[in-house]
């Protein structure tokens, strides 16, 4: 065999990493029951486009993840503690999750909109929360050597998740009904619990976070206060990095919650959707995440984001042309693959750049801090998007989301002219 295959081999053949895969999936497949899936059915139902935008708010836990990651790094899983920290918090999350889309299934859209807003709300909290141990669980349980292949691997899998409650669940919504989707998408959360009691626990950090008899004030201290406060310590530009997470995906995040409803006005099938834009968009987005990391290596991690930055702004210029051309099966494939290429570009940059920022020692929390911040785009400042796009015509509106892009690129190039001042005078 040759060398670089036995290295290939070594690096993502081993049992964790494929651990980290499946884990991927489980966390990745409620993303889409909030936002581009639920965008149909609202659609669907007869929800307005400024309403539908405004459901992208749902999304909100995964923004403020980072408020309760130290509980759960610090604190026994209620009633699972015998399974082990990682394990029994993923439980009793599942579970959650599991209710939660049930109670988005028996409820229509049309009749209770703030009812399914709730059950989304619910379904986002549960998923972020299953977020936080999943990515706790990566780190702890993978050597050092194994970091990246794991990164990767939690990447591939978060998509092939969003793959089934996206294109999957839309190709049953052309059988079924929308409460039979999500019944569906509820008892594979249940596989999920079945491989989480068959995975082992991580080993326990050799330091506990809290020591023993320090009281409710040591052990806010040391679980919420003192890993927020070496992150600021170890990055003194941190106030500009958050900014520049918060901005990095803007652009991408604007578009994204229109993008299923731009389809259906322009005459697309939910299976045309479903086959193309979410099956060939898992090809063309695990083609960006290679091409992506290989950036890094090559061009090191700012710079890669930089390109992944500017590839992205440059890809919502392709909405315009599909816009102009109309329900064309030969553009949508080449539309979504520019899309998701670029994306995937992008986001294999920019988790490696927040993963370098990460300290071990508060790893979880950390990522939690900067992830939560990355999620702001794609909730809080996009869910203006379909009031945007009620005021201008979808070639305007996807204009407008390309630029929307600029800010952060700005703030990114300000990162690197400091960093490179501090090498200089280091």
């Amino acid at each position: 065999m040759p060398a670089a295959l036995t290295r290939f081999a070594e690096t993502y053949g081993r049992l964790p990493v494929f651990i980290v895969l499946l884990l991927g999936i489980a966390s990745g497949l409620p993303l889409a029951l909030t936002f581009s899936t639920l965008s149909v059915w609202l659609t669907e139902a007869g929800v307005s486009r400024t309403q539908i935008g405004l459901f992208a708010l749902a999304g909100t836990p995964y923004i403020w993840k980072f408020a309760w990651a130290p509980i759960m790094d610090a604190v026994p899983p209620p009633l699972l503690a015998a399974l082990g920290r990682r394990r029994g918090w993923m439980i009793l999350t599942q579970l959650g999750l599991i209710v939660a889309i049930l109670a988005a299934a028996v409820t229509d859209p049309a009749q209770a909109p703030g009812q399914i807003a709730v059950c989304a709300v619910l379904i986002a909290f549960f998923s972020a929360s299953q977020d936080i141990v999943i990515d706790a669980y990566r780190i702890e349980s993978l050597s050092p050597q194994q970091q990246g292949a794991g990164s990767a691997m939690s990447v591939y899998g978060y998509r092939l998740g969003m793959l089934v409650s996206g294109a999957g669940a839309l190709f049953l919504a052309e059988a079924f009904s929308w409460a039979v989707v999500y019944a569906v998408m509820a008892a594979i959360v249940g596989v999920a619990i079945v491989l989480v009691l068959l995975i082992p626990e991580p080993p326990p950090p050799e330091k506990p976070l809290v020591l023993p008899g320090a009281g409710p004030v040591g052990w806010i201290k040391a679980t919420i206060l003192e890993p927020f406060a070496s992150f600021m310590r170890a990055q003194p530009q941190w106030l500009l990095i958050l900014a520049f997470v918060v901005l990095y995906k803007l652009g991408d995040a604007v578009a994204g919650v229109m993008t299923n409803p731009f389809y259906l006005a322009l005459g697309f099938s939910k299976s045309d959707i479903a086959a193309v834009g979410k099956v060939w968009s898992l090809v063309a987005t695990l083609f960006g995440v290679f091409v992506g990391g290989w950036l890094v290596g090559q061009a090191g991690i700012l710079r890669a984001v930089l390109i992944g930055g500017i590839l992205q702004a440059l890809s919502n210029f392709v909405f315009i042309w599909q816009a102009q051309v109309g329900a064309d099966i030969a553009v949508l494939s080449v539309t979504v693959f520019v899309e998701n290429a670029t994306g995937g570009i992008g986001t294999a940059a920019f988790v490696a750049y927040i993963s370098s920022l990460s300290q071990r020692q508060y790893s979880a929390t950390h990522y939690a801090l900067l992830s939560a911040f990355a999620a702001t785009a794609r909730t809080f400042l996009a869910s203006g998007g379909g009031w945007l796009s009620e005021q201008m015509s979808w070639e305007w509106f996807f204009l407008a989301t390309a630029f929307t892009a600029i800010p952060g690129l700005v703030l990114l190039l300000v990162l690197m002219r400091r960093q490179a001042r501090s090498v200089e005078s280091a």
